[in-house]
């Protein structure tokens, strides 16, 4: 049996994280997880993307996964991933039906004691297991030696407004890269409300498959986006990217089931790896909203792009995740609508990636 230090002793599980079929294990064991046509925004009238609702093969999109996770094995990385979100998350449970004390990063962008707080216990966890390795903190920033394989990727409260307001969605990401690509994953989910507050765990290891709260999941088999439900998300830079995402949300809301906007991007991607929605979307994003997801969703099968349609990495400024089946038929519109940023000077070069952190990308 693999073993992991501890996070503090004044850090305890929560009984909240038991599932029905097996309590949570303070000491993960291997086994616990084996681990284009114009997009026209002036329509009024329904559309029908192009592609046959009888496909059921999908187009090969380049994996995001890394290959290996070099001289740590898979199931003490992932060990470790998952003790360090379970740690942040019972901070975030002991304050979630508290008064917040809130501060602000810009007019609407919040930060919360608590983030800070997650932060640093999972940082406690990292530290003690794997003093070498870099990190890349939403709160923190870059920490360590930047000569590392390994960069973690940590977000300690994604969804702070939802959590700010008592508002599902929000969750505790934390996803580890070797050499630049997805290695293992944790999310911790919090739902219900308030005064009935539970979570779900999300895990994944590259070439291990997804996980919820031990059991594989594996994403949704439906092949049109007029069934699909699916979600986006919208930052706080009110420009034409953001504009050009509103018009994509009225587009697919047209065409589709349905949009959903839940404001947690590692939420909102563990949901279509369980496969209650077909596909997510969003500009800007960092690599703490995105590292942990990805690989969720490719490892039950879905697929991950930019969305232009190139290959993806978490230094990215755009994530398109599906099923794979609707995922040509979203591009139609998506990509399109991409490039058409490009041409007025929006930014989509890679960002956050640590200066002299090497990668296989």
């Amino acid at each position: 049996m693999a073993k992991f230090l501890l996070f503090p002793s004044s850090i305890r599980i929560h009984s909240r994280f038991c599932t029905a079929s097996r309590p949570f294990l303070p000491i993960p064991s291997p086994k616990l997880s084996p681990l284009r046509r114009n997009l026209s925004f002036k329509t009024k009238t329904m559309s029908v993307l192009s592609e046959s609702p009888n496909e059921k093969k999908k187009k090969k999109y380049s994996k995001v996964a890394a290959e290996s996770t070099g001289s740590i094995p898979a199931a003490e990385l992932l060990g470790v991933v998952e003790l360090a979100a379970k740690a942040g998350a019972e901070v975030v449970m002991e304050a979630v039906d508290k008064p917040r004390n809130i501060n602000y990063k810009g007019a609407t962008d919040l930060v919360t004691d608590t983030d800070k707080m997650s932060e640093s216990v999972i940082l406690e966890v990292v530290k003690n297991n794997f003093k070498d390795h870099l990190i890349l903190g939403e709160e923190g920033g870059i920490i360590g030696d930047t000569s590392s394989d390994y960069l973690w990727c940590i977000d300690p409260l994604d969804g702070t407004t939802n959590f700010a307001h008592g508002y599902p969605s929000f969750a505790v990401s934390v996803g580890v890269l070797f050499r630049g690509k997805p290695a293992a994953a944790s999310v911790v989910e919090f739902v219900g409300g308030p005064m009935c507050w539970n979570t779900r765990t999300f895990s994944a290891s590259s070439r291990g498959g997804a996980f919820c709260n031990g059991q594989k999941i594996h994403v949704s088999q439906t092949n049109q986006v007029e069934r699909s439900l699916l979600v986006t998300g919208f930052g706080y830079e009110h420009d034409d990217a953001w504009t050009t995402n509103i018009e994509l949300f009225k587009e697919f809301t047209h065409i589709s089931r349905g949009v959903r906007r839940l404001g947690a991007a590692a939420v909102d991607m563990s949901h279509v790896a369980l496969g209650i929605v077909e596909a997510y979307w969003e500009y800007r994003l960092k690599p703490w909203d995105m590292a942990a997801g990805v690989l969720i969703v490719e490892e039950a099968g879905g697929t991950v792009t930019c969305m232009d349609g190139g290959s993806f990495s978490v230094f990215d400024r755009s994530v398109l995740v599906s099923n794979g089946l609707v995922h040509n038929q979203l591009l139609e519109k998506i990509s399109p609508a991409t490039e058409d940023l490009k041409t007025k000077g929006i930014d989509f070069s890679m960002w956050f990636k640590p200066e002299n952190y090497v990668t296989d990308l």
